[in-house]
Order: structure tokens, then C-alpha cells, then sequence
């Protein structure tokens, strides 16, 4: 099954900068989002360089789901882990590379599981719904005004952000007290909340919902990496001990850092989301061009 080191290794054989231009002359997208969506599929498939028949046999043997920004995730790897992947668009100022990420209705994640009710019927059964739950990977990328990719980050959902019950708590905190507003009728959703009849006519409503954000990875974890703006393209993947162990692919990318001057890996150690006065082992794995 194919995983974020192997990712990691596809990348760095094959780093396009210029990933709007690439994609378009493959007749694959019309805008940057897409194209580092398509980017983000090709490097954790290692679908370079084939046929376009040969991409999509070996996508499908890689990924199990593929979703969208109204579907997530946005990829599941058959048995293996799920990916969520953001964009944030520099068009004026540098200041945008301190920009959060957009999450919007969801909320950040260390996992999904297959009993959400933000997923769908199709997600659920990918893998013949063998699959119950799957660790997050937030894949984010940077990308200026002529649509070049600049930066990318690979960071795990249970190093990134704190676990569900925290992020529920609050929504369910917001979404009984909207519906403890009385004079009004509501309609079930799983927003915070759609209220009907607000007005004498009962012709008006209003949809509640919850817009969420999160601070961008090279932001969270400065402490250990300072990206360099002087390279045409930087590259940043944190990768906790304990899920580090448990890849049987490690020696490859090992072996690639040695062969590689501008690739390296280093120990550091990161803050617990859920406690932030715990220090957690972990892997950072650098890149740059």
C-alpha cells in the first residue's frame, strides 16, 4: 500500500514548480487549485511519466476514494491513510504566507471515521467499507501569482490539530443555544442550525453555519522549521515517532537523503495538540530546489 513516505519520495524525483502550466498541458485542470490537487494525487501514486489509461489504472489501485472540497476527504489511500489538501494563493503581499488554512463547514481532524456524518455514502463504502477509521494527512501548498508552487507541507492530523472532542464540544455548545431561541420553528441539519419561520409570514429563514480555520503548518510548527523564501520551492513533513516506526519503507527514503544534498531528515521534537506542555518524538523531512 502506498503511504506519505512514499509520497515523499516521488516528490523529490519529480518536483514541478510550475504545476498550473504542467497540468494544463495535460488538459487536466484550469486553475491552481486543481492543479495542486492533481499534483498532490500524482506524487502519492507515482503516476509520472505513463499514459493517461496508466495514471488512472494505477490511481485507482492506490487511492480508494476520491472526494472534493464538498466531498471529503480528498483522497483515501486503500489501507492506508486519508488525505486533506489546501491551498493558500499569494496574490499581493508575502503576509499571505502567514495565512490560515481554510477548513470551512469541518473542522480540523486527527482521523475520519467511517461513522461520520460529514462523509458520503460513497466514501463509506470504499474498500467494500472494510475500512473503519483513518489517520489524516493535511497536505498544504503555497503558490504565487503566476501560479507556481512555492511551498508544501505533509503534517499528520494527530500532530497538527487537538481531537475531536474538543473541536464538537464547541459546535454543540453553539448549536443548542441557537436552538434555544424560541418564537422560531428549525429544520434538522447538520449545520448549527437552519431556522424557518422567523418572521410574522413564516416566509423567512436563516442557515447557521459554522466557518472554520486553522493556522498553515509552517505557522504551527516555526519552533522547528523556518521556511527559506529565497528557494524557488521548500518542502516540510512532520511525521510523529510512532507513526514513523510503522512504515516498512523507511530505508528508501533514507537511502535517497544520502544520494541527496538538498533533502534532509532531522529528530525533533513537537507539542503534544492535546496537551502542549508534552513533547512528542518525531521526524522532520525537509526539501528544497
Amino acid at each position: 500500500m502506498a503511504n506519505i513516505i512514499d509520497a515523499i519520495i516521488t516528490l523529490v524525483n519529480n518536483p514541478i514548480t510550475k504545476i498550473t502550466e504542467y497540468y494544463n498541458g495535460c488538459n487536466r485542470v484550469k486553475n491552481a487549485g486543481d492543479a495542486l490537487e492533481e499534483y498532490v494525487k500524482d506524487i502519492f501514486s507515482n503516476t509520472f511519466g505513463i499514459s493517461e489509461t496508466g495514471r488512472l489504472e494505477r490511481m485507482s489501485n492506490t487511492v480508494s476514494y476520491l472526494g472534493n472540497n464538498y466531498n471529503p476527504p480528498y483522497a483515501m489511500l486503500w489501507d492506508g491513510d486519508a488525505i486533506e489538501i489546501k491551498k493558500i494563493e499569494l496574490k499581493t503581499s508575502v503576509l499571505a504566507l502567514t495565512s490560515p488554512l481554510a477548513l470551512n463547514s469541518s473542522y480540523p481532524k486527527q482521523k475520519i471515521s467511517i461513522h461520520s456524518k460529514l462523509i458520503k455514502q460513497g466514501c463509506k463504502q470504499a474498500e467494500n467499507g472494510n475500512w473503519k477509521e483513518k489517520d489524516v494527512i493535511y497536505v498544504a501548498g503555497i503558490v504565487d501569482k503566476q501560479s507556481n508552487l512555492n511551498h508544501l507541507s505533509m503534517v499528520y492530523g494527530m500532530d497538527y490539530c487537538a481531537n475531536d472532542e474538543v473541536y464538537s464540544r464547541v459546535k454543540s455548545t453553539i448549536k443548542n443555544g441557537v436552538e434555544s431561541i424560541t418564537g422560531v420553528t428549525f429544520t434538522e441539519s447538520n449545520e448549527l442550525g437552519k431556522i424557518n419561520k422567523i418572521d410574522p409570514l413564516g416566509i423567512t429563514h436563516m442557515r447557521v453555519k459554522g466557518v472554520w480555520g486553522i493556522e498553515n503548518p509552517w505557522e504551527v510548527f516555526n519552533y522547528v522549521y523556518e521556511r527559506n523564501s529565497n528557494k524557488d520551492f521548500t518542502f516540510m513533513c512532520i511525521i510523529n515517532e510512532q507513526k514513523w516506526s510503522a512504515f516498512d519503507n523507511r530505508d528508501a527514503l533514507l537511502s535517497l537523503i544520502e544520494k541527496t544534498d538538498n533533502l534532509e531528515i532531522q529528530d525533533v521534537r513537537i507539542k503534544n495538540p492535546d496537551n502542549p506542555a508534552q513533547l512528542r518524538d518525531a521526524k522532520l523531512i525537509t526539501f528544497y530546489i
